[in-house]
């Protein structure tokens, strides 16, 4: 795995939703940093990817409140686990549990669940919640939408550019570490 800057120079072969990415952060005037590599199924296989890009690798997560009708795009950093309890009590929906795929479909495009998927997201159907670790580190590492290739971002850049451009406001949650 090498660390390249920015986007691929063929996209050749790329899918449409992985262009989007780029075409975002290229229009925002973001530089980023880029892997690719095998399709990382786990957090365990994100592990080497972590070390190549020196960021923090978030778990993104969709969830949802028992009626479908709320949903939540969870980003905590990669070994952190939490309970749905502790969350949902703290951002007051009841019962939160993982969004059936066909969620993630109709509101951020099918493949692996990303930050970059919000900028599908065009009616604010989900609601960004970040651990408030995800925010410490000088850069973030999300997928372009696909889960054979990793980017790092500035954390700035996530926050200030990318997040306002995709018209989806975080809300900073606090999780234990258990």
């Amino acid at each position: 795995m090498e660390l390249v800057n920015g986007r691929p120079a063929d996209c050749a072969g790329r899918l449409e939703k992985e262009i989007r990415c780029y075409d975002l952060l290229d229009s925002l005037g973001i530089d980023f940093r880029r892997i690719d590599h095998e399709a990382a199924m786990t957090m365990e296989a994100c592990e080497e990817i972590d070390r190549v890009l020196d960021a923090v690798i978030c778990k993104n997560l969709l969830l949802c409140n028992r009626q479908c009708t709320e949903f939540y795009l969870l980003m905590l950093p990669g070994d952190k686990h939490f309970k749905t309890s502790v969350l949902s009590k703290e951002i007051g929906s009841s019962r939160l549990s993982f969004a059936a795929p066909e969620y993630m479909e109709k509101f951020l495009d099918p493949g692996s669940v990303s930050v970059l998927g919000l900028m599908n997201d065009r009616e604010n159907h989900v609601q960004l919640l970040m651990d408030e670790d995800v925010l410490k580190g000088e850069y973030i590492g999300c997928h372009p939408c696909i889960n054979t290739s990793s980017l790092r971002l500035r954390t700035a850049d996530l926050m200030e550019k990318i997040l306002p451009a995709v018209h989806h406001e975080p809300r900073i949650v606090t999780l234990p570490q258990e």
